[in-house]
């Protein structure tokens, strides 16, 4: 079977979607290519965001590889899964423009593992998958599709138009993930170094998983059905991946991990690699209180330029409504910030959220407090109920058909000021949704 794995060309007018812009590896698509591969079928990845392709242009890209089967994301990258668009309008545009050239149409991402019914609905689609999707992705490829009851993790409409939902979402096996070994051209495009601010590039950037999911369930974070459990990926493989990057000429490397926990084999497997290649940094995002000092040290040492801090609230009772699980003070927290500036990690950022219980005032103080001492922090956001969070379901309950549009509706309706990276003129849901007529 010919597979293409379209990444799309993404835009955000009008979505509050709050993550990064620009292009970063599909991960999941590395992944998907590999294990297809493997089982004997032919895979292209068709990175519209990457190359900058209209919808015309990466219609005619899946034209050329003729596919038997093609899988369209609804998030740009892994990486955004855990704060994807809520609206479905890029990949509603894609399944229109790829309907008549793409053979099956496959969906996959937070919106399926989480609402799959009202995604299939959506897009049009021929089956979503439900969850992490690698594995699942060779599955489908590899059975008849009047068989695909046999198949876990997916929905989709038999024959007689009834929809059919198999299992519940699905976790990759990291020990069947191997190391992603990406063309030239597309690194030597790839000139983005995501969450950097310490210097201007002077090589190319990407990005690599070390571990999958958290151990940990903090009320806002969107991970109950996909990249939940904690998962390591295999260190050789690891290290195998990000020689291969090293070796292309990558400057800067972003760890995608939900979060990414102290792991002394790894830290010095780094650290040598550092010895190595001088000009090698990385960032992450993780928890400072998992953190020792003398880790923090090892975190510098390894390269570490860019480390995002998940602090949410400056108060216990703040923490506490967030279930942050977290056993250290705001001061012994606070310490660990700047000690890891003094440790040189260039870039130190703690984020906040808006718990509704910390005082305006204490906010202004503590974020200037971190600055003078060379740490950033940003002003509380308003928190968005993620379908598939614990605070989703506090609210309303299990996630239904109508999820997305009501956790919509109360995020514009409930806050009047939002992160400085969003949209200024942000639509409702509905009016995101409608389906576009193609315009080139």
């Amino acid at each position: 079977m010919r597979i293409a794995l379209v990444n799309p060309n993404w835009s955000f007018e009008g979505s509050i979607y709050f993550g990064c812009r620009e292009p970063h590896l599909p991960l999941e698509y590395g992944y998907s290519k590999a294990l297809l591969e493997a089982e004997g079928h032919e895979a292209a990845i068709i990175d519209g965001q990457l190359m900058n392709l209209s919808p015309l242009e990466i219609r005619d890209a899946v034209e050329a590889v003729a596919p038997d089967m093609t899988v369209i994301t609804t998030a740009p990258s892994y990486l955004f899964w855990r704060c994807a668009p809520p609206e479905l309008r890029i990949p509603q545009l894609m399944t229109q423009v790829l309907r008549e050239c793409g053979g099956l149409l496959v969906i996959v991402g937070p919106h399926g593992s989480t609402t799959p019914i009202p995604t299939l609905e959506k897009t049009a689609a021929d089956v979503v998958i439900m969850g992490e999707c690698e594995e699942v992705l060779v599955q489908v490829a590899n059975t008849p599709r009047h068989q695909w009851d046999r198949v876990p993790s997916i929905a989709f409409q038999t024959a007689d138009g009834a929809t059919t939902i198999t299992g519940l979402p699905h976790a990759s096996d990291l020990r069947r993930l191997p190391a992603l070994a990406w063309d030239d051209s597309l690194i030597q495009r790839h000139a983005h170094h995501h969450h950097r601010f310490d210097a201007a590039p002077l090589g190319t950037g990407a990005e690599m998983e070390t571990s999958r999911g958290c151990p940990y369930h903090c009320s806002f974070c969107a991970k109950d059905n996909f990249r939940n459990r904690y998962r390591k990926r295999p260190l050789d493989v690891i290290l195998t991946e990000l020689d291969g990057l090293l070796a292309q000429g990558v400057e800067y490397v972003y760890f995608i991990d939900e979060i990414f926990l102290p792991n002394p084999d790894l830290l010095a497997a780094l650290i040598e690699r550092r010895r190595a290649h001088p000009a090698f940094k990385f960032g992450v995002q993780t928890r400072i209180d998992l953190w020792e000092p003398a880790l923090i040290d090892q975190l510098s040492a390894a390269g570490c330029v860019s480390v995002e801090v998940g602090i949410e609230s400056i108060t216990v009772e703040g923490r506490a409504r967030l279930d942050k699980n977290c056993k250290l003070s705001t001061d012994e927290l606070t310490d660990r910030l700047i000690h890891a500036k003094r440790a040189g990690i260039a870039f130190v950022q703690a984020n906040l959220i808006d718990a509704q219980v910390d005082e305006a005032a204490d906010i202004d103080a503590w974020r200037a407090h971190l600055q003078a001492h060379g740490v950033w922090a940003n002003k509380p956001v308003p928190l968005f109920p993620y379908p598939g969070s614990p605070d989703y379901v506090k609210l309303w309950g299990i996630p239904d058909d109508q999820a997305w549009e009501r956790a919509h509706h109360h995020y514009l309706t409930h806050y009047v000021e939002f992160s400085d990276i969003q949209e200024y003129h942000l639509l409702p849901l509905p009016a995101l949704e409608m389906r576009p007529d193609y315009v080139d």
